[in-house]
């Protein structure tokens, strides 16, 4: 795992809350100007100084870290702009911006734990962030709402990548040093022994037209990596029935076009075959597996990113304002 994860966050607060710790959830609604990172970003930190995630790259996390602990002495929600507009003149961000932050004190650990059940089951959950507390809401979208504002948390990204050989080894390390959830599918024994040492999760597939079974969901994505297209003549049917948000197998154009007959003449229906990408990776012609891997992984993150719920970058009224501040 190269960053924290919004569900790592969660539950480094519910780990601190269990410990018998104070606990601050602290959210960023607004941004005025340019932010290095998005709406809906959190940090959760704990009254003895320990925290996870950032807003910034460091220029704000001890004040934020400060401010958190402040707000656990009356245990009331607290709006606070950070930059410019702020009231503190001490602290700005590089960048010129203003930020406001939402400091949710003692937050309820049955509420974080059940958005942490539903993320574990790979559903949709939204935690709804108020001067009341924290609470399960089932709200679709990030964003203000009243008096409270609303956090959507989706599954996260899952990697079904099928082939053999270094091309195989090479995405599904990358896509698990990313954080991804990577199964890989294989009849290469050696490849699949070597993932499996690294905690990688893997399928033997035994026969060319015996498929294994696997899960999938809105938020997987399946990648071939197979030379040997004789090996696809069960696993592209299949996958582009599955639920998936990208279906891709790497070739020349002219190779994606003979593919893409071929599952037309094997009777896939064609809306099925259209799923298929004519196109994977964002760098063209890549060719050995590392860059490859990082081509493919690229193209995946983007388009996963794309079914991510746009943060509404709303104010809340002055009213909210006033019993939050």
């Amino acid at each position: 795992m190269i960053a924290t994860t919004p569900a790592e966050i969660l539950r480094f607060a519910a780990a601190r809350i269990d410990e018998g710790r104070g606990t601050v959830l602290v959210t960023l609604t607004h941004v005025e100007g340019s932010s290095p990172r998005a709406i809906g970003a959190q940090m959760a930190v704990a009254d003895d100084g320990r925290y996870a995630g950032s807003f910034s790259g460091g220029c704000i996390e001890a004040a934020v870290v400060a401010e958190a602990i402040g707000t656990l002495a009356d245990g009331r929600a607290k709006l606070v702009r950070f930059g410019a507009g702020s009231p503190y003149l001490d602290i700005r961000l590089p960048c010129g911006s203003g930020i406001d932050l939402l400091f949710n004190p003692h937050p309820d650990p049955t509420a974080l734990a059940r958005v942490l059940a539903q993320h574990d089951r790979r559903e949709p959950a939204t935690l709804r962030l108020s001067h009341e507390g924290v609470s399960v809401d089932d709200a679709m979208a990030s964003g203000w709402k009243g008096d409270g504002f609303n956090i959507r948390y989706l599954p996260g990204l899952r990697l079904l990548a099928m082939g053999q050989g270094e091309e195989l080894t090479a995405l599904a390390r990358l896509a698990a040093g990313f954080g991804a959830e990577v199964c890989a599918v294989s009849p290469d024994r050696g490849a699949l022994a070597g993932l499996a040492a690294e905690g990688i999760d893997i399928v033997e597939w035994i026969a060319r037209t015996h498929l294994p079974s696997f899960a999938s969901d809105p938020w997987t994505a399946f990648v071939s990596v197979f030379h040997d297209r004789d090996w696809e003549e069960e696993l592209l049917p299949r996958a582009l029935d599955l639920p998936g948000f990208y279906v891709g197998a790497i070739g020349s154009p002219r190779t994606q076009e003979i593919r893409r007959d071929a599952l037309r003449s094997a009777g896939t229906p064609d809306h099925l075959v259209r799923r298929l990408r004519a196109t994977v990776g964002l760098i063209p012609a890549a060719r050995d597996p590392a860059t490859l891997a990082l081509s493919i992984l690229s193209e995946i993150v983007q388009e996963y990113h794309a079914l991510l719920p746009d943060s509404r970058d709303l104010e809340p009224s002055a009213a909210d304002i006033d019993q939050m501040i």
